[in-house]
């Protein structure tokens, strides 16, 4: 992007940000004066949505500036542990609606990447695409080599040099904000840029969603309750993604879903074990689940089984990460503030010095109004908002896998409660966190390690006497070698010794001739200093033994 370029979007970019009234984020105070005075100089661009709140004014701009903003307002609904609600609850209502670019165009990128024509490899091909995102755009087909349905998913053609052109203007912009805007420092707005940068080019590379699908699809491999299209990895590259057809119903489809005659209170309760399933069994998470994602099989609607598609975006937690968030959530249950507070303490979520009596007192205070309504009333997903929003207060350090989970949480919640309004998620999750919780504690986990470890002793058992001699042996060795080193230290520390007495010695009588030849005596100078030198002499050898 030339300068000229550069400078010229920056202008679209600050003009949008201004019809939509966005120079209302900068708060009064004297470090804002110059870019509001900067604001006034431009009063031909004048906000034209003053009567919209400013959230929605902030989503309908994001939408205006087009796919790389769509997306980077789906990564900052993400971060409620930065933004206030009515900011992050418009930025989750941003979609991927954008526009289709050429059939005719996507199927030249095709045929470049395949490196042949299309007609090789598959047949019926539609250049009317089925779906188009702010990244890439699918197509249907057909492959040839077994007659099996399938979609083409094909990266939009020169979508990263826009990419990379707009990023470098949200770094500039970054950096300004971070310099007038008090509240920098806890937004950290060039570690989100970064961030963003980092999942924008990610989801760029489609061999990795390929990835990403394939080991979701071997974790539910016959599983009744999730389904996971296959790829085609022959025919994918990094630019496309060839994947099996699956036909469903949308779940945001509430009254095909019921004209199916589906199990809705199966269906949500289904929702909510496969999230957690993919948790706390496989530590491997879809992380992009909204409606659009989401499908439901038309087949066995009294035993209904979910579609997930769109695997571009996955989180994953360590063992710990794991543990103690299902302390965390069970002690919730529980109302056991006093645990919660600990358990933030010791897992480092918060600084160790931290106060832990205001810290539940804190949780309390926040969480007792909330369950004094009905178990079924309350949101499981707000809760857990509401927790990091307290934890904030006390320095609570963001925890990117955290974020994640508690947006896929959301989506999850709010999905089984729009398909069965009395889902009770804590009567659903709580027996599930509890025998999750028995497995990783107690004997059933003692026998659980040492199954899992058994193949790996009974391999190396026959090993165990030729390692135990040749640990012994080494150890009379490694002694030897100390014994040596230690005679040879205090030889050499007996040398040091003789060295520095020699020297001083030979000092003192080189300065005693020197006092002597001063007073004019004859021959004890020269005596003097003939033996200081044999001294010396005597400690350099000494010394370089």
């Amino acid at each position: 992007m030339s300068r000229f370029s550069e400078i010229k979007r920056l202008y679209q970019i600050t003009a949008v940000q201004l019809r939509y009234g966005l120079d209302d984020l900068l708060p009064d105070d004297p470090r804002t004066r110059l870019p509001k005075l900067m604001r006034k100089s431009l009063f031909w661009i004048r906000n034209q949505h003053p009567d919209k709140p400013l959230g929605e004014r902030l989503r309908l701009a994001l939408q205006s500036l087009g796919p790389v903003w769509v997306k980077f307002g789906q990564m900052m609904s993400t971060r409620r542990d930065l933004f206030p609600p009515h900011i992050a609850d418009q930025l989750a209502l941003l979609q991927d609606r954008v526009a289709p670019f050429d059939g005719a165009l996507a199927r030249k990128q095709i045929e470049k990447s395949l490196g042949g024509p299309l007609d090789t490899w598959f047949a019926d091909f539609d250049q009317t695409p089925l779906a188009s995102a702010s990244i890439a755009q699918v197509h249907t087909a057909t492959l040839k080599e077994n007659g099996r349905e399938v979609v083409l998913k094909v990266i939009r053609p020169d979508i990263l040099p826009v990419i990379q052109a707009d990023i470098k203007l949200m770094y500039r912009m970054a950096r300004l904000l971070s310099r007038f805007m008090p509240e920098a420092r806890r937004l950290r707005p060039v570690e989100v840029i970064r961030e963003y940068e980092k999942t924008l080019l990610d989801e760029l590379d489609l061999m990795r969603e390929a990835a990403n699908a394939i080991q979701l699809r071997r974790n539910f491999d016959g599983s009744d309750s999730l389904y996971v299209p296959e790829v085609f990895t022959d025919y994918s590259r990094s630019n496309l993604l060839v994947m099996e057809r699956i036909y469903g119903i949308q779940v945001s489809d509430v009254e095909a879903l019921k004209a199916n005659g589906t199990d809705m209170k199966l269906l949500s309760e289904k929702a909510v074990n496969v999230f957690f399933t993919q948790v706390f069994r496989d530590s491997f998470f879809h992380a992009d689940m909204h409606p659009g994602n989401i499908f439901v099989s038309h087949k066995n609607p009294v035993d209904p089984q979910w579609i997930a598609l769109d695997f571009g975006i996955v989180g994953t937690l360590n063992r710990e990460d794991k543990r103690y968030l299902a302390e965390n959530l069970l002690a919730f249950f529980n109302r056991d503030y006093r645990k919660v507070a600990e358990l933030h303490v010791d897992s480092g979520w918060v600084p160790p010095d931290t106060n832990v009596d205001e810290f539940e007192f804190a949780i309390r205070t926040v969480c007792e109004p909330i369950f004094e309504k009905p178990l079924a009333d309350i949101s499981f997903g707000h809760v857990l908002l509401n927790l990091f929003n307290t934890a904030r207060r006390f320095n609570m350090e963001v925890q990117p896998q955290l974020v994640l989970l508690q947006k896929t949480l959301l989506y999850v919640e709010g999905l089984g409660r729009q398909l069965y309004p009395q889902l009770d998620l804590w009567d659903t999750a709580k027996p599930f966190l509890e025998d999750w919780m028995s497995r990783q504690v107690g004997p059933q986990a003692i026998i659980g390690a040492v199954r899992d470890k058994a193949p790996f002793w009974a391999e190396k058992l026959p090993e165990l006497p030729e390692l135990l001699y040749d640990s012994l042996r080494q150890g009379k060795v490694m002694n030897q070698r100390i014994d040596k080193l230690y005679d040879n230290f205090m030889t050499s520390r007996r040398q040091q010794a003789q060295a520095r007495f020699c020297f001083g010695v030979g000092a003192t009588l080189i300065i005693c001739s020197a006092i002597l030849f001063g007073n004019q005596v004859d021959v004890y100078p020269v005596v003097s200093v003939t033996a200081g030198a044999m001294f010396w002499l005597f400690g350099w050898r000494a010394y370089t033994k």
